[in-house]
């Protein structure tokens, strides 16, 4: 009966980060984890993306192919997404917002690809939170002067902890979502993999990646962008 059970049975539940090498430097211990060979194999895919798509619009022609075809749509609606949020200063941020969104789509997808998606680790999203951070303050630095400090005390200096703490938690609440959602997914795909008969893993978890991977994955990479720049127009006074 045991036996027939562990056939029937795949494996034990696995949605851990494990390390894959471990190595010294500065007299201290570093590992690659899964998580560092996601992000290797994920900017690897987009490297050779990128690559195609610049030889490909260099002999852009009347007539485009396909992939063209798909290039100039994603721009479009890139474009769109940033121009209907930031209006007139879409130009300037439009590289870095095509950035973080192709980077965290791609790593969302990777689970398609058998990888654990490296959003789904709390350091990397909270990496592209701080980045967005330090984006959004040097803006409001620039743009409103003393302004962007005055501002933590209106209209009421006794609000002032509360607007503190509303800023500060800005690049957590955004990390903290990506990561949440992702995670999520992962262990869900990992419980039906470790626990359900392996029968069961024909067919079915194809609908559980369409949803956890696919369609939350492109959800949450549009909200990410999107209060990213929603935080950066906050500060184009």
């Amino acid at each position: 009966m045991d036996m027939r059970m562990g056939m029937l049975i795949s494996h034990e539940p696995d949605f851990m980060i494990h390390g894959v090498y471990q190595y010294q430097m500065f007299g201290q211990e570093f590992w690659i984890t899964t998580t560092t060979i996601a992000m290797w194999i994920v900017s690897l895919i987009i490297l050779i993306i990128a690559f195609m798509a610049n030889r490909t619009l260099k002999k852009a022609t009347d007539e485009p192919g396909v992939f063209q075809n798909a290039l100039e749509m994603a721009y479009e609606a890139l474009d769109k997404m940033a121009q209907g949020i930031l209006g007139g200063n879409a130009r300037r941020f439009v590289n870095y917002i095509g950035t973080i969104f192709i980077f965290i789509l791609f790593s969302n997808l990777s689970g398609l690809l058998g990888l654990r998606a490296p959003t789904a680790d709390f350091g990397v999203t909270f990496l592209l939170g701080m980045v967005t951070f330090f984006i959004v303050n040097y803006q409001g630095i620039k743009n409103r002067k003393a302004r962007h400090f005055t501002s933590l005390f209106e209209p009421t200096p006794i609000l002032f902890p509360i607007n503190l703490i509303g800023e500060l938690a800005n690049p957590l609440s955004i990390s903290l979502r990506l990561f949440a959602n992702l995670l999520s997914g992962v262990i869900i795909m990992g419980l039906w993999y470790g626990m359900m008969p392996i029968l069961a893993n024909i067919g079915i978890p194809a609908a559980l990646h369409v949803y956890c991977d696919l369609f939350s994955g492109a959800i949450q990479t549009y909200v990410f962008c999107m209060l990213t720049m929603v935080y950066i127009n906050d500060k184009m006074e």
